[in-house]
């Protein structure tokens, strides 16, 4: 096989590489917006339920049910925003774990994307000295 057929085919598995590291880098880019907003709702819920704990038992809580307020049984309310706290929580951990595979997967293609990048450099170099 000739240089400049070795050479093309470099180019083309190079060209290949890196449009799936820029799937990747999206992907990456999508799950950290997902993660800033569970994050955000996690800390709105947290402070909802601080608040909960300071009424007394006795107070008045209502819940927004579309355009109507219905009344919600205190310990009925905290409880809601526990239980959204916990699966909040749950789907941080899940997006975490994701968001750690995903990572690895892209400094593996980036190394691979640059040792490629390298070859094709060498192998133009050498070509070059030739000529």
């Amino acid at each position: 096989m000739s240089s400049s057929s070795t050479l093309r085919e470099l180019q083309r598995d190079l060209e290949n590489k890196a449009n799936d590291l820029s799937k990747l880098q999206k992907d990456v880019a999508k799950n950290h917006q997902l993660r800033k907003k569970c994050t955000i709702q996690l800390g709105e819920n947290e402070l909802v339920l601080k608040e909960l704990e300071l009424l007394k038992e006795d107070a008045n809580v209502y819940k927004l049910i579309g355009p109507i307020l219905v009344k919600q049984d205190l310990a009925e309310a905290r409880a809601n925003v526990r239980k959204r706290i916990e699966y909040i929580s749950a789907e941080l951990k899940r997006l975490d774990a994701i968001l750690q595979d995903l990572e690895d997967e892209q400094r593996s293609k980036q190394e691979t994307v640059l040792k490629l990048q390298q070859r094709v450099q060498s192998l133009q170099a050498g070509k070059g000295k030739a000529q």
